[in-house]
């Protein structure tokens, strides 16, 4: 039986070109077109539609709808150039995609539809586990406070470069090189390096996409917030160090992490923003949770890290050590001497590595601990920095920290950690050398420092602060591991504990006394209240223990002591502002000294509490008081505030 249309014209087989595999490319053949509307067909008189245009002339008279149903090929073609259209545009996406990927150094667009298959393939029924419920301290006091879902990496990626990054400035042209880098070199996996680029990307973030878009925080709100920080809290900061941005959208184009530390910080500065805080504040920790794993970060990430450090206590050490390993892995600790060679697009990696270095040693100091960034040429010829174009009182400001630091850093490597070790009389020699050089760094240091339109004359009165608290912690050493009860002091050891004496007074005075130092008890990072409040329990224990030796007014301590209490008390801020919590630990510890102190400081001499010009060494008037052994039970210092290395005390503290 034959069959119809089973032979092929001569033409066809002649010419390829009109051979149904191209009319298939071309798209369907037209083999009828439709000239006349639905009405005229129905009717089957003649349409002149195709003459007229839009319309025919019977539907134009008699006022009907002129519609052309198209026929099944022109669907069949409306249809292929539909599907060519997809195509060109997910090729498109695709190419562009692809770019973006290889800018931003993430794997190839191929393994994020496997890793999609291989998440498919293993989910099942019987292998899902339901995910864990983490909740954060902060966000248990306010229920509306959740946290997002974050993204944790479901396996390691062991993906290869997909193109040869251009050479760095010491790229492969560098015979000696870091052990990683040679691993790099070879193997070329992503996961092998942070920071692939020289220079480090800002990764855009959408503004969209944060916690003020979602409606956690008012814009309203994040706008008191943000321009209180960068008028009052970043001048306390060295002004300006921290902060390169001026508004608000712009930190939220750049770093969420930047930007959930501002307002965590102003709001623990500002009264009635406690529910803000808490928001902001699970925010923070989850952002930096999610930044523990990640591989690419930004200097502004840093900058939030670094504020979050100096001003949350309860998570300042952990912060600071973070900002330095990401800080690192930026390489970050090249920029001084890149920055010395004419670099200026490492001037701000220069800076915030002097930066990362105070914040450092704040808290290493404050919990006596060694420091993570040691002392290496960098920081010892940090001065040259500031002979650099740029420089301004901001840096003047940072590198005063700088200078003190790395001579407290000194004091702890000479004398070390042990806190039951006692100084030798050629110790005392040391300790002396040690003060004149602190009295060289307040007078070279006060008078560089000018005073800020918001701060007032706070940065050179900041510098005899430091000064006091730093020979607070070096004569202190003096009484290290002495033992209680009426051990007999030398006579360098006895002038040595006198300025130690004298040094806390003077911090105490001062932050009564001096406008801009009590005016920055709202506002300054974490270190300040470290001072006054290690100088406080440093007088209590000291009297406690070698009142009759060193001759102490008990009057003028518990007249500064109560001054102090009043004057944290009275502070300005939220309720969850440190201020609140120092006041009510010594409040708490003044009244158990006073009960264990009990009738004999009636017969101390109070001729001197009220003299400006006190000195505890001359105080010699004091009451003779029963056993200092069964003090330490009674007043529990310990209980309140912790210390470490400079707490030279700690160690006689009977349990």
């Amino acid at each position: 039986m034959s069959k119809a249309g089973t032979k092929r014209p001569l033409e066809t087989i002649q010419n390829p070109d009109t051979s149904p595999i191209h009319d298939r490319e071309r798209g369907p053949k037209v083999s009828k077109t439709v000239t006349a509307c639905t009405e005229c067909q129905r009717r089957k008189i003649k349409c002149d539609l195709t003459t007229r245009g839009e319309i025919c002339g019977r539907c134009e008279k008699k006022g009907l709808e002129c519609v052309v149903n198209k026929s099944l090929q022109e669907l069949l073609k409306d249809e292929a150039q539909w599907k060519r259209d997809i195509e060109n545009n997910a090729s498109t996406t695709r190419d562009a995609v692809t770019e973006i990927l290889r800018v931003l150094n993430l794997p190839p667009l191929e393994t994020f539809a496997n890793g999609q298959e291989r998440g498919n393939s293993l989910a099942s029924p019987s292998n899902q586990r339901p995910a864990l419920n983490v909740r954060f301290a902060s966000e248990a006091e306010s229920p509306a406070n959740s946290i997002p879902g974050r993204r944790v990496p479901a396996a390691m990626a062991m993906t290869r470069e997909n193109s040869q990054e251009p050479e760095q400035e010491n790229g492969s042209s560098t015979i000696v090189t870091d052990p990683m880098g040679s691993l790099y070199e070879v193997t070329k996996l992503r996961n092998l390096r942070s920071n692939p680029q020289s220079k480090p990307r800002q990764r855009l973030t959408s503004s969209d996409e944060d916690f003020i878009s979602t409606g956690k925080v008012s814009v309203e709100d994040a706008e008191q917030l943000f321009d209180h920080f960068s008028k009052y809290l970043n001048a306390y900061l060295w002004g300006g160090i921290a902060l390169v941005h001026s508004d608000l959208m712009a930190v939220r184009r750049s770093s969420s992490l930047l930007l959930a530390a501002i307002l965590t910080v102003s709001a623990l500065h500002v009264p009635g923003m406690e529910d803000v805080f808490d928001i902001c504040y699970a925010e923070l920790v989850g952002l930096i949770c999610d930044s523990m794993l990640d591989r690419y970060h930004t200097l502004d990430g840093i900058r939030g890290l670094t504020i979050g450090a100096f001003w949350l206590s309860d998570l300042s050490w952990k912060l600071s050590g973070h900002a330095v390993r990401i800080a690192t892995e930026l390489n970050l600790h090249q920029s001084f001497s890149r920055a010395m060679k004419g670099s200026a697009d490492h001037f701000e990696g220069a800076r915030l590595w002097f930066l990362l270095y105070v914040c450092d040693h704040h808290f290493s100091i404050a919990y006596g601990r060694p420091p993570v960034i040691h002392e290496n040429s960098t920081i010892l010829n940090h001065i040259t920095f500031l002979q650099l174009p740029g420089v301004t009182q901001a840096d003047q400001r940072l590198h005063s920290q700088v200078a003190i630091f790395i001579i407290l850093t000194e004091i702890y490597n000479t004398f070390g950690p042990d806190i039951e070790e006692q100084l030798t009389e050629e110790d005392f020699v040391r300790v002396r050398n040690f003060n004149d050089r602190l009295d060289q760094y307040q007078a070279n240091w006060q008078e560089r420092l000018s005073p800020n339109q918001y701060v007032g004359a706070y940065p050179s009165k900041g510098v005899r602060l430091h000064c006091g608290y730093a020979k607070l912690q070096l004569n202190s050493l003096a009484v290290r591991g002495c033992k209680l009860g009426y051990e007999e002091f030398s006579t360098a050891r006895r002038d040595l504990a006198g300025i130690a004496i004298s040094s806390a007074v003077t911090i105490l005075r001062l932050t009564l006394e001096e406008p801009d130092i009590t005016h920055a008890l709202v506002g300054v990072p974490l270190y300040l209240h470290t001072m006054i409040t290690y100088a406080t329990v440093f007088l209590l224990k000291v009297y406690q223990r070698w009142g009759a030796q060193l001759g102490i007014d008990l009057a003028l301590i518990r007249d500064l002591v109560s001054k102090i209490i009043d004057l944290l008390q009275g502070a300005r801020a939220s309720q969850r502002h440190l201020a609140y919590h120092i006041a009510s630990g010594l409040r708490k510890m003044l009244h158990r000294f006073s009960a264990a102190d009990g009738p004999s400081s009636g017969a101390v001499s109070t001729q001197n509490a009220t003299s400006t010009n006190y000195d505890p060494v001359l105080a010699t008037e004091v009451a003779d008081f029963g056993p200092v052994d069964s003090y330490g039970s009674i007043v529990g210092y310990d209980e309140f505030f912790p210390f470490g290395f400079f707490d030279v005390l700690s160690a006689t503290i009977p349990e």
